[in-house]
């Protein structure tokens, strides 16, 4: 009969300390790893410099990298989740209040980026923890389809197509972008045309 080996369980401090520890969230002890691709990485670093560009500009309090981790979850005080951006008021979060250990407030705003490996379930998993743990507002944005599903406390739901408006609503009033303009230009016909023939 063949021995069933634990697996390792870590906790939160151990990701802070771990050389490749922004690779992986943390839930039950165990390390979940994220995984991007190209697209995914683009829209999300995208996402983030609209978001820190309105933010920061207007004084309005903080957005987190993809790296830092929201350990703020009540059913799990040792879960750790990266959102790929984040939105933390000012209010909420003083620059006395800063320190290099994972965000112990949930962000006003998260958004995930659905990446290929990404099974529907799980996110819809995170978008719950992400609510009940008090996030006031939730973007999945999903490259392949070029749509964003907002998510809110109250249960209601929107999807977003690329000629709609995604706006920050109370939460970050005065922000919108186009849907579309998250997302790499499509390329057209003429262009696939015209690299067919070079060479």
């Amino acid at each position: 009969m063949s021995a069933v080996v634990a697996r390792p369980l870590y906790t939160p401090e151990d990701l802070l300390t771990m050389r490749d520890g922004d690779r992986y969230e943390l839930v039950g002890g165990e390390l979940v790893e994220r995984e991007m691709g190209l697209l995914s990485s683009i829209v999300g670093d995208k996402v983030s410099r609209l978001l820190g560009d309105f933010v920061e500009g207007r004084r309005l309090g903080w957005t987190p990298s993809s790296e830092c981790g929201y350990q703020c979850f009540p059913d799990d005080p040792r879960k750790v989740r990266k959102p790929d951006a984040s939105f933390i008021t000012g209010a909420r979060l003083s620059a006395d209040q800063l320190n290099e250990g994972h965000v112990k407030i949930p962000p006003d705003l998260a958004v995930e980026v659905v990446s290929p490996h990404d099974l529907f379930g799980e996110v819809q998993r995170k978008v719950g923890e992400y609510l009940r743990a008090g996030v006031r507002l939730v973007w999945v944005v999903a490259p392949e389809e070029r749509t964003v599903l907002v998510h809110r406390p109250d249960g209601t739901a929107s999807r977003l197509e690329e000629e709609d408006e995604l706006s920050g609503e109370a939460v970050l009033p005065g922000f919108s972008c186009r849907v579309g303009d998250l997302f790499p230009p499509r390329a057209t016909e003429q262009d696939g045309a015209g690299r067919g023939q070079e060479g």
